[in-house]
């Protein structure tokens, strides 16, 4: 009983305590948030030119299978593995005895033919004989003629020749073997000059025309080597959608082989005044891309269309201009239309 008047003397107190807590906004502890603090980059226009990596093969300026042309069996090979030959070149000689005996009888036969059509001539000329005769001597003649020449057609049939100058490949058949039209003998490829086909994706399509120079560079080599585009296929290849290119090689070093991989680096024209800004600028979307701008103090999100890209920057096609300026840290704690400042800017000294 002697505690109630002690405890009257606190309810007073803390009902004002109330009433003071209600009339102080900072007692609910809520604050105003301050502004994110942030890196910035200035949009200038800037010299840029693209450079594209792309894979590509070597392959030999001409390129064949030696076959033979008539069926029989190989009676001399004269196939030098690995060497370079000139066009014409012997490779291998198939049997043709029995076309050379066909040629002999052939031949006598045409001398007889002849003689008898000039002996018939001069018959002719003093009414010895008619027209007709000597008209089928002379058929009997040129008939001859014909099959001789056709004979000598299949006798040369029996020599394999180089058709270009070139270097030999590995020989397939040994002396006395039987072949075939099918049957491969070697093949012979023409390396000097090499030449590189390679795919350009089909936005670059219109970007390389014949005359242009490329950069290259082969597995295990350091070496930088230069190729001169003179043709491209008529149409863009329907399993990758890129067209096919081919150039040719401009040095002739020996140790570039045809089927090597090459490594091309292909400069496409210059942008005189590109808008480049920093990769870690751009916010990827399911839908496109999208930086955040700084304008009157507040962030401003912009969707963005990109171009070509380096290993750090990334091409500004179309939603912003020259001068804008754009966040390139903090990205993940900013929200649209939020107060931001600015630390530092990252290409503030940089004038174009």
């Amino acid at each position: 009983m002697r505690l109630y008047p002690v405890a009257c003397l606190f309810l007073p107190l803390a009902w004002v305590a109330c009433v003071d807590s209600k009339k102080d906004p900072g007692a609910s502890g809520s604050k105003q948030m301050p502004p994110l603090k942030a890196e910035a980059f200035i949009l200038r226009p800037m010299p840029f030119q693209e450079k594209l990596e792309v894979p590509g093969t070597l392959i030999a300026a001409e390129s064949a299978e030696i076959h033979p042309e008539t069926s029989g069996r190989i009676a001399r090979l004269f196939l030098a593995e690995g060497q370079n030959v000139a066009a014409g070149y012997l490779i291998a000689k198939i049997d043709d005895a029995d076309l050379q005996a066909q040629f002999v009888k052939l031949q006598a036969q045409l001398d007889i033919a002849q003689q008898t059509e000039q002996r018939q001539s001069k018959l002719l000329a003093v009414q010895g004989i008619s027209q007709q005769d000597y008209d089928l001597s002379m058929l009997q003649v040129r008939n001859l003629k014909a099959d001789i020449g056709i004979l000598q057609t299949a006798i040369d049939k029996t020599e394999i020749r180089a058709p270009f100058a070139g270097k030999l490949g590995l020989k397939n058949i040994s002396i006395g073997a039987y072949v075939t039209p099918a049957s491969v003998i070697t093949t012979i490829q023409q390396t000097q000059p090499v030449k590189v086909d390679f795919f350009l994706p089909e936005k670059y399509a219109n970007e390389l025309k014949p005359g242009a120079t490329i950069e290259f560079r082969v597995t295990g080599s350091s070496l930088i080597h230069t190729a001169v585009i003179n043709a491209t296929a008529p149409g863009l290849s329907l399993n990758n959608r890129s067209l096919n290119y081919r150039a040719t090689v401009q040095s002739k070093d020996p140790s570039l082989l045809p089927g090597a991989f090459a490594t091309l680096t292909i400069r496409l024209e210059e942008n005189p005044a590109a808008l480049m800004l920093p990769a870690q600028a751009v916010i990827p979307l399911a839908r496109g891309k999208r930086v955040i701008r700084y304008s009157g103090g507040k962030t401003e999100f912009v969707d963005i269309t990109t171009g070509a890209r380096t290993t750090d920057q990334v091409e500004v096609t179309s939603g912003l201009k020259a001068g804008d300026t754009i966040l390139i840290s903090g990205l993940m704690s900013a929200r649209p239309n939020s107060p931001v400042q600015i630390d530092k800017i990252q290409n503030a000294g940089i004038t174009q």
